[in-house]
């Protein structure tokens, strides 16, 4: 990880590399549930909800899926910077 690395705090002691983040959708739509029970299948799905009801399900450029128990919105925002 390079000294320019912005990590993104996902809560509950979890965070993610700004930089391998592709996209961040909604769970409630049927190609985000596809997305992810694919994931599943291929050991590629990273559970960071601690339990929670998952809100946010992020996508990084190696293809693994973060599921998030915050709002995409807030996600956005800790991207930008403009909260931390």
């Amino acid at each position: 990880m390079s000294m320019g690395t912005r990590l993104i705090n996902l809560g509950y002691g979890n965070v993610v590399s700004s930089s391998r983040i592709v996209a961040i959708v909604t769970p409630a739509t049927l190609p985000s549930k596809r997305i992810r029970d694919q994931a599943r299948k291929d050991n590629k799905l990273i559970d960071a909800t601690c339990g929670r009801k998952t809100r946010a399900i992020i996508i990084t450029d190696s293809d693994h899926i973060i599921l998030s128990s915050f709002e995409p919105q807030t996600i956005a925002e800790r991207i930008d910077g403009s909260k931390q």
